[in-house]
């Protein structure tokens, strides 16, 4: 029996367009249509402009090291900050640079030389990185004018400590490194959420509350947990290196049961949810706008720790919520299982007990289907109200 409903859920999916589309096309499409966005990672080249009031050879030099920036490029050169503010605020650049009088001779003299910094809130991202780019510079002066006043002084040449930032996971300190590693096992869970509730309610639609034997749920659910399984896999495996995004090198063992544990509890969560819809449409209308909010609960955009309490305790009856932080932490930061404990007992306490409320609600109906139909779990139509109304 298990093995005719496990056969019978393909065949329903294969039967749905729809169910198709959402589950296996869909999946497939976002491996290579989210990437595409972020596929240059970092933001280069930004226009900013400089105000150079001191005109001196320290001013010139800033210029000369933030012209040869990977991040900004020197757009402009304007005479004063009125000209720099309106540029800015009519070209949509990045950043403003300005360098004002005296700054050289308060160098040479041993005081504290200033230079302001504008960015344009308008474009957030570019303007950071404009920014970040000219703290670099002007960081490097710095060091070398601390340098030279120290040697004025008959100090040791060289300083006593440099910084040499690597970073650890996300080597090249992308976006789309940091977002889609999240941004993909959600796309696994709401597709295979949104496919199994959609195949659950045309059986609905169709035959009002009916109660399927136990061996016929489990044979659904482990259709279901293989489709997931393939696309962790699909995307762990292949999507990851194909974007040349990071991977921590995980011991196949723990992605294995760290996969296993993130598709069990969606498809867990997936067949309880189920239970309850009664028509085809109402599962994509409730839950397609979701998925940004299921992200941000996930906490890897925003820390847990700055959302309030009652908020992050909701969060983690999702299976997203672990499974994202789980799966990002196996497989782009080598972590272990010990490492990720409270992820596996939370996902481990999400199958018990939404396999339990799927369970009571799928075995406890009015009507039922029986053992003997192989396609018991086969949608009739796509559209069965429209075929009982032309009955």
């Amino acid at each position: 029996m298990i093995g005719r409903a496990f056969l019978a859920t393909f065949r329903a999916i294969l039967a749905d367009r729809s169910a198709f589309m959402l589950i296996v096309v869909s999946t497939i499409l976002y491996s290579f249509f989210y990437p595409s966005a972020y596929s240059g990672e970092v933001a280069v080249r930004i226009p900013v402009a400089v105000v150079d009031l001191d005109n001196s050879g320290a001013s010139r030099s800033l210029i000369r090291r933030i012209s040869a920036l990977q991040q900004a490029e020197l757009a402009a050169r304007l005479p004063s900050p009125q000209d720099a503010e309106h540029w800015l605020q009519t070209t949509g650049a990045g950043a403003v640079i300005v360098i004002p009088q005296g700054f050289e001779r308060n160098i040479l003299t041993g005081a504290q030389g200033t230079v302001a910094l504008y960015g344009n809130g308008a474009y957030l991202l570019r303007s950071s990185t404009a920014l970040s780019g000219a703290g670099l510079a002007i960081t490097v002066i710095a060091a070398e004018a601390a340098i030279d006043q120290a040697m004025m002084q008959g100090a040791p040449v060289g300083p006593a400590l440099s910084l040499v930032p690597r970073p650890l996971f996300n080597t090249r300190e992308g976006y789309g490194s940091t977002v889609f590693p999240g941004v993909g096992f959600l796309i696994i869970h709401q597709t295979l959420l949104m496919g199994l509730t959609m195949l659950a309610a045309t059986l609905r639609e169709t035959l009002g509350r009916f109660r399927l034997p136990s061996r016929t749920l489990v044979g659904i659910a482990l259709a279901f947990f293989v489709i997931g399984w393939a696309d962790v896999a699909y995307y762990a495996g292949f999507v990851f290196w194909f974007q040349d995004y990071p991977r921590g090198g995980a011991s196949p063992g723990a992605l294995i049961v760290g996969g296993s544990l993130f598709v069990a509890a969606t498809v867990a969560a997936a067949l309880a949810l189920a239970s309850f819809f009664r028509t085809r449409e109402r599962p994509l209308q409730l839950w397609m706008g979701t998925s940004l909010v299921i992200f941000f609960l996930a906490g890897l955009s925003w820390p847990a720790e700055a959302t309030p309490a009652w908020l992050a305790i909701l969060a983690r009856l999702l299976p997203t919520t672990a499974g994202i932080h789980l799966m990002v932490g196996l497989n782009q930061m080598g972590a272990s299982l010990g490492e990720q404990i409270r992820e596996v007992l939370n996902l481990t306490f999400l199958i018990l007990g939404y396999g339990a409320l799927a369970w009571w609600r799928f075995t406890r109906g009015p009507v039922p289907l029986l053992e003997t139909d192989s396609s018991a779990t086969v949608p009739p139509s796509p559209n069965p109200a429209a075929d009982q109304r032309s009955k």
